[in-house]
């Protein structure tokens, strides 16, 4: 339940109304914007909120218990803090956003309305749309470790402890196809397949310090094609360079004979399946109680 100061509901109560809603933004960079629909920029407490940015949003609805309440904020790239470029390169992506209604003749009077995170965004060339997810949207994701068959930890963290500098090479693009997949040297005498599921890092060009993940890795009578999960924010280039590093599928297969990580391996490949829930006692099985994989 929200509590309106006494000296706001006042002027809430009046036949005319002098409020605007103010949006704050914390990047995960650390940095803050300030937009407002206001006519004006409005200053509150040091931070300066741009005005008439092109913001417009839809209804807020709050509702009891753990449901996630969402809201969409929709904008024109007018300001020069938001660009389609930055948005491509997920500098806004899960970015801390508040919502205010503020009393623009006296900021001091203003009203929390919601607190979440960025979440889905889609854009064009001069306008975008993002998706404003409520607190409650962190319920619905996992933390902490899973019991799963498969691996919890990542490629050459700290529990993974395999040492990437000998699983990463450099690379420079021979041919472009689109946004997401090209053909490169440097590669020769990989395993088709090893870099799947690995990360390329672009060193020159114009997605210079971007990262994406690999989808798919063939190396075909010597000629290499990467394929990338999503597309780069900028066109790849011939002559582009990049270094990829060895990807990892977590099975204990490939723990054990591409890494030979075994023994750091973090999941648990004989935990029983579906089918051992529903198995029965079969008087043909020796039953003694041992381990079945030995």
């Amino acid at each position: 339940m929200k509590t309106v100061p006494v000296s706001m509901q006042a002027a809430l109560d009046g036949r005319a109304t002098t409020h605007a809603r103010c949006w704050k933004v914390e990047r995960r960079d650390g940095t803050l914007f300030g937009f407002t629909d206001h006519d004006r920029a409005l200053t509150i407490d040091g931070l300066s909120y741009e005005a008439a940015t092109g913001f417009t949003a839809t209804s807020i609805e709050s509702s009891l218990g753990l449901a996630v309440d969402n809201l969409d904020v929709e904008g024109a790239l007018s300001s020069a803090s938001i660009t389609e470029d930055d948005i491509a390169r997920g500098l806004w992506d899960d970015a801390t956003i508040e919502v205010w209604l503020v009393d623009w003749t006296e900021t001091v009077n203003r009203l929390l309305l919601r607190k979440g995170n960025i979440g889905e965004i889609s854009r064009g060339p001069t306008a975008f749309m993002a998706e404003l997810r409520g607190l409650a949207h962190r319920l619905g994701q996992t933390t902490g470790r899973q019991f799963d068959r498969t691996c919890s930890w990542e490629l050459g963290d700290g529990k993974c402890k395999v040492a990437l500098a000998g699983w990463i090479s450099a690379g420079v693009v021979v041919a472009a196809f689109d946004f997401r997949s090209f053909t490169g040297s440097g590669l020769d005498g990989k395993d088709d397949g090893l870099f799947q599921r690995g990360l390329v890092t672009w060193t020159s060009g114009a997605n210079t310090g971007l990262q994406m993940e690999v989808k798919r890795h063939s190396n075909s009578n010597g000629t290499v094609t990467l394929e990338l999960v999503l597309p780069m924010a900028d066109a790849i280039e011939v002559g582009d360079s990049f270094s990829v590093q060895a990807g990892c599928d977590k099975t204990w297969a490939t723990c054990q004979a591409r890494f030979g990580n075994s023994d750091n391996f973090g999941g648990f490949p004989h935990m029983p399946g579906n089918e051992f829930v529903i198995g029965y006692a079969d008087k043909d099985d020796l039953n003694d109680g041992g381990s079945l994989f030995t």
